[in-house]
């Protein structure tokens, strides 16, 4: 018998209805209906993620090491399921819900790998120097502690990697912190069968069970009640800028300030130099073609620029167009996100300046890549080319030389990543580059592309704003898990009076 959702929030251990409810918008199959949060909701999963705070906090590494393994071991056993109700909500291939399953397991199980081995502890010691002069100094002993409990908003674009038990809410298991997630509408039944799967892990190893809690649906109010409320310390977002930007807007407005990390999305722009291009301009434009339309273009790592040499435009034009040619119509997350999509097309076909090389007509869900070309000149001179098109559309920047191409680099925002295509030949030209691209992005690629997002200990996801609200942080990596811990210092503590870990 196929998975049925509950259609209710998970509060605290307890599936809460609502009598108010929302339909799932399928791209295929059974329409669903979820109860629709409330902040009343919201209140009560933030109350009970405090009281299991003051024993989940101070557990030890290999139990909550072994609570991220568990709950990989339940999304395993639901696969089939969640891959089911992944498609139908989503529209998204099974092979890429499969392949973003074994993502989000792996996050886990990393983050269970990380903390297991203590080095986001930070753990430093200087000794007590009793005959130091002029004055004595005490001992001092820091360590990184878990800061409270976590809101989690749900990404649309990654149903399972960037959602229920995606990056943010495993960074912050690891770290001690109790999760309440915020799920997205427009995959309710994906993020109930994956919450499904954190209750059971929360039950076998006999945790609080505030430790996580899932609330469906709701208005503007509902998210609003999460990054206000007092027991809330830290907020986890992956979305759009007007979106992240309220909500961190909010969060610097409380009575406490609370941390936002917000990832909100960029251009990543790729800067094409001569001596590549001359040597390899049709596999850069496909390699740039496939990156442009993976997923529909609906990654936050999406190359939307590439900046060229005028004199070498139309071999990259005449190639990408050949490789855009082979991509059909593919359906997006949602019929809202599919429309935006339509105007941000549109918009940009109708820029004074715009030259487009390949404008199709979108059917409803459906999205087709798009390709346009305007003058670096023009591009400097209008910020709105700047901004993303969350979608499969590209757009060549052309400029006369190194001197403008370096004014583009200069003019950028903020962004996830910048790309360089380089042979040897260019490496002058790379190393003017470079330095400005540093101050640009939070990841500097070369001769490579931005998506396919590497889950590891030296990844950087995330950037200057409006990239992220956060330079110094990532929500990839495990290096993600020290937005929710502090450091702690203490001052001659009796050893059996200091935490376990810093003995």
């Amino acid at each position: 018998m196929a998975w049925e959702p509950h259609g209710a929030h998970l509060i605290a251990g307890d599936w809460v209805a609502t009598a108010d409810t929302f339909p799932s918008e399928p791209a295929s199959g059974p329409v669903h209906r979820f109860s629709i949060g409330t902040p009343d909701l919201v209140a009560q999963a933030c109350v009970a993620a405090e009281a299991a705070f003051w024993t989940y906090a101070y557990t030890s590494r290999d139990t909550r090491a072994a609570f991220l393994d568990r709950i990989a071991d339940e999304i395993d056993a639901r696969g089939a399921d969640i891959t089911l109700i992944g498609t139908q909500e989503t529209g998204l291939p099974a092979a890429r819900l499969e392949g973003e399953r074994g993502r989000t397991v792996m996050q886990l199980r990393l983050f269970a790998s990380h903390i297991r081995k203590g080095d986001h502890l930070d753990r430093r010691i200087d000794p007590a120097l009793p005959d130091r002069q002029p004055l004595p100094r005490p001992e001092i002993r820091l360590i990184q502690r878990p800061i409270g409990p976590v809101a989690v908003f749900g990404a649309s674009n990654f149903p399972l990697a960037f959602s229920t038990a995606g990056g943010d809410t495993a960074a912050a298991l690891a770290a001690g912190c109790p999760v309440v997630v915020k799920g997205h509408s427009a995959h309710p039944g994906t993020a109930e069968i994956v919450a499904e799967a954190i209750r059971a892990a929360i039950r076998a190893l006999d945790l609080a069970p505030g430790v996580f809690s899932l609330i469906q649906g709701g208005d503007r109010k509902v998210g609003a009640a999460l990054v206000q409320h007092p027991l809330i310390k830290a907020v986890g977002f992956t979305g759009s800028l007007a979106g992240g930007r309220a909500l961190f807007d909010l969060c610097a407005a409380r009575p406490e300030p609370i941390p936002f990390f917000g990832e909100l999305g960029s251009v990543n722009p790729m800067f094409l130099l001569p001596a590549a291009m001359a040597a390899r301009a049709e596999a850069i434009a496909k390699g740039w073609s496939g990156s442009l339309t993976m997923g529909a273009g609906q990654f936050c790592t999406n190359p939307g620029i590439a900046v060229v040499h005028e004199s070498q435009a139309r071999a990259l034009a005449d190639a990408t167009l050949a490789a855009l040619g082979a991509v059909g119509s593919q359906v997006m997350l949602t019929e809202g996100i599919a429309g935006a999509y339509a105007k941000g097309r549109d918009q940009i076909a109708g820029t004074m300046g715009v030259q487009s090389l390949l404008t199709q007509v979108c059917d409803r869900r459906n999205a087709l890549p798009q390709l346009f070309q305007v003058r670096g000149a023009d591009w400097l001179d209008n910020h709105a080319l700047a901004e993303e098109v969350f979608g499969p559309l590209g757009l060549i920047v052309t400029v006369s030389g190194e001197d403008e191409m370096l004014a583009i680099a200069r003019s950028l925002q903020g962004q996830l990543t910048c790309t360089i295509h380089l042979d040897d030949g260019d490496k002058p030209a790379a190393r003017k580059l470079l330095p400005i691209l540093e101050r640009k992005a939070g990841r500097v690629l070369v001769n490579g592309y931005p998506t396919g997002v590497e889950v590891c200990d030296a990844m950087v996801h995330g950037g200057p704003y409006p990239a992220s609200t956060n330079f110094g942080a990532t929500s990839v990596g495990t290096l993600s898990i020290r937005r929710f811990l502090r450091p702690v210092s203490f001052q001659n503590l009796p050893q059996d009076l200091l935490p376990q870990d810093l003995r």
